[in-house]
């Protein structure tokens, strides 16, 4: 695959790739294949207090600082895994978190994952459903996303994302800078997640 739209941006500009990176589509082995309507853009080292790369490379983020194509998957809340593509040039950490699909292929293997889901549009609706959607865990970790060699592959839009259908907001569930506006998704996409704004945790003794 050639060089696309959002490969190896400076960190710096990672909003612009998570942009790119809309209408894209995640293709698993066994059919299953995701269309990317909601994402959020991470920056690194000394740019993004929220980005898991803020404070330099570790062995948890070693891949965020290159190269762009990779997949960083990461767990949460010691139950859920999410998927981030990473995105900008060697050294320079940045990452995109895949926020939530719509699933146009293989909608039968993932329901399987997904049991009790009524509403298709409900299977890819947020980071973990979408990674549960796809099979995706751990083991994806650090993998090539497009070139094949990896369980997912990551594919360019039939035909480009109008940027008028693109809107801006907060991101969600960080504990710092979330009112950046760098979750991006597609106007009106009914399997877009639904907003739910950060409230800071109390401490003990406080009102």
């Amino acid at each position: 695959m050639g060089v696309t739209a959002w490969y190896d941006l400076p960190a710096s500009r990672v909003t612009e790739a998570a942009r790119d990176l809309l209408g894209w589509r995640l293709a698993g082995a066994d059919g299953v294949v995701v269309r990317l309507t909601e994402v959020e853009a991470y920056a690194g080292q000394g740019l993004d207090s929220a980005s898991h790369a803020h404070r330099g490379p570790t062995p948890r983020t070693k891949v965020m600082f290159g190269p762009a194509g990779v997949l960083y998957a990461y767990f949460t809340y010691g139950m859920h895994w999410c998927l981030n593509v990473v995105t900008g040039p060697v050294g320079e950490a940045s990452a995109v978190l895949l926020r939530a699909g719509e699933v146009v292929e293989g909608e039968a293997v993932a329901r399987t994952r997904r049991p009790g889901v009524k509403a298709a549009r409900e299977l890819a609706r947020g980071p973990a459903r979408l990674a549960t959607t796809l099979g995706a865990d751990g083991s994806f970790y650090g993998t090539n996303l497009l070139d094949g060699t990896g369980p997912l592959r990551l594919l360019p839009p039939p035909a480009p994302v109008d940027p008028a259908g693109i809107v801006a907001g907060p991101r969600v569930g960080v504990s710092s800078e979330h009112d950046r506006p760098w979750r991006f998704w597609l106007r009106d996409d009914p399997t877009v997640s639904v907003y739910k704004r950060h409230t800071p945790r109390r401490r003990a003794g406080e009102r």
